[in-house]
């Protein structure tokens, strides 16, 4: 017998019952764990969510503006509030194969997507970066897609580190309305 346990028979708990812990529920990442959402193959018709986006309504793609040639949208699968991604309208997967003037617009939406990040959720400071490639990490290597996520003080706390989950306490949709209408017009 192990210190501290009892010869008592084990008390069965049935699905739902009480045991004691505290759980966090995210079902909405065994989506992105088992691939949802995820392109086929490398073309702009095999199924690439950046390409399909630009034809729904903003609320139902989560977009938070659309310019000529790029546009930004909140991350399906956020790292914290507020993480947003600026994509062309263009499939390319490279950098180096935007044009001069997405190159423009999708440094302007940065710019402009610190600005109402900051205005509408006092953001602190940003990850800004591209993955350049499955092997760099990128989710959606054949389309190209900048992050912008917000950052404040403190907002690293045991969750990811003990827990492996972010604790987002926003909605999508609430988010994306309150960074839409904080959107430079």
């Amino acid at each position: 017998m192990l210190i501290g346990m009892t010869s008592e028979p084990e008390q069965q708990i049935g699905a739902g019952d009480p045991d004691g812990f505290q759980r966090l529920w995210t079902p909405h990442r065994m989506a992105y764990i088992q691939g949802e959402n995820k392109p086929t193959g490398p073309e702009a018709g095999d199924g690439c969510p950046f390409c399909a986006v630009p034809a729904m309504s903003d609320e139902d793609g989560l977009i938070l503006t659309r310019g000529e040639h790029v546009y930004a949208l909140l991350n399906l699968y956020p790292y914290n509030s507020g993480h947003l991604m600026v994509v062309p309208y263009r499939h390319i997967a490279d950098y180096t194969e935007l044009d001069e003037r997405e190159t423009a617009e999708l440094s302007l939406l940065t710019k402009q997507a610190m600005g109402a990040l900051r205005s509408a959720s006092g953001a602190q400071g940003f990850n800004i970066g591209m993955n350049q490639g499955g092997v760099a990490g990128a989710g959606i290597a054949a389309h190209l897609h900048q992050h912008v996520v917000p950052r404040w003080g403190g907002d690293m706390n045991f969750m990811p580190v003990v827990g492996h989950t972010k604790v987002l306490p926003q909605l999508l949709a609430d988010t994306r309305k309150m960074l839409a209408d904080a959107w430079p017009r």
